[in-house]
């Protein structure tokens, strides 16, 4: 991966760690299908005008499908079902969950064609994620929250799937008005659900800004990194922000909302921690094959 790539990947991991904490703090006042509302508008908003400058939605035509399939599986989904889980559990306990996203991508990448081999240092990688994921997953259910556990599954499991769609069918679409356009078709679809549940009411200056951080920071700017980070390193290899994420999500949940720094929690991000650094490395096979086909399209 290039210094580039590592950069963007950093990047993404720190912006998109954020989330979780700015989650728990408005899921305490509004509904998560506020909070999904709020940050897709939010978020529009912000892009609208630079997508207009970039040709609107004329560079989406003959691909609305993909762009509401990848809108699907990666904001209407994933952000209700991350939003519900968090009024059930902690911030951290969330971050720490979703990253099954790699192991599932490569699994994913099988059933859908990928035939590059997976270095066995990586699947090693892979599966010590998926154990810290684990180390998690039993004392959750044994206290009642098996649902949220499942709901932070469903969203990696969208969050794995995603971006196989950008780099098949959306790669070479600008990022702004694919933005846009996803986060539009979701403040769609959640707007009525918000106005039949009620949830219209002004809440807390802290909700208000955990709203506008999400829809601003996390949504607007973390899209627009994400896309360039996928064009990047591909769609695969940008599923290892999950990784990273939950490192943020634990300190941040940890420092500003108190929640308990276990060993339990500080087992699970050393074994995440472990297997990110594994699961990043190629092996040379991959990297000849990677290297044949750029030649091959060239």
């Amino acid at each position: 991966m290039s210094r580039r790539g590592w950069a963007l990947l950093l990047a993404v991991g720190f912006v998109w760690g954020v989330p979780y904490f700015l989650i728990k703090v408005a899921v305490a006042e509004v509904s998560p299908a506020t909070v999904v509302l709020a940050r897709t508008l939010i978020g529009a908003v912000v892009l609208l005008p630079f997508a207009l400058r970039q040709g609107g939605w004329r560079p989406l035509r003959g691909r609305w499908a993909a762009v509401a399939g990848f809108a699907a599986l990666e904001i209407v989904g994933p952000w209700f079902f991350i939003s519900n889980a968090e009024r059930d559990v902690d911030s951290s306990t969330a971050g720490l969950l979703i990253a099954a996203v790699p192991v599932i991508a490569v699994v994913a990448g099988r059933f859908l064609g990928d035939r590059l081999p997976v270095a066995a240092g990586r699947w090693i990688g892979l599966l010590i994620g998926l154990g810290g994921v684990a180390v998690l997953t039993g004392p959750l259910t044994t206290q009642g929250h098996t649902w949220a556990v499942v709901q932070l599954l469903l969203a990696a499991v969208g969050y794995a799937l995603a971006p196989l769609i950008v780099e098949r069918r959306l790669r070479d679409v600008p990022v702004v008005p694919l933005t846009t356009a996803c986060l539009v078709l979701a403040s769609v679809v959640y707007a009525p659900v918000v106005v039949v549940q009620g949830g219209l009411h002004v809440p807390s200056a802290s909700a208000l800004w955990s709203l506008a951080g999400l829809g601003i920071v996390c949504t607007a700017l973390g899209f627009v990194l994400f896309f360039t980070l996928i064009a990047e390193v591909g769609g695969p290899r940008s599923t290892l922000v999950a990784y990273l994420n939950p490192l943020i999500a634990v300190v941040l949940g940890a420092v500003f909302l108190d929640e308990p720094l276990t060993w339990l929690v500080a087992a699970a991000a050393v074994l995440i921690l472990g297997g990110s650094a594994l699961a990043g490395r190629r092996g040379s096979q991959v990297q000849v094959l990677e290297e044949i086909g750029r030649e091959e399209r060239a």
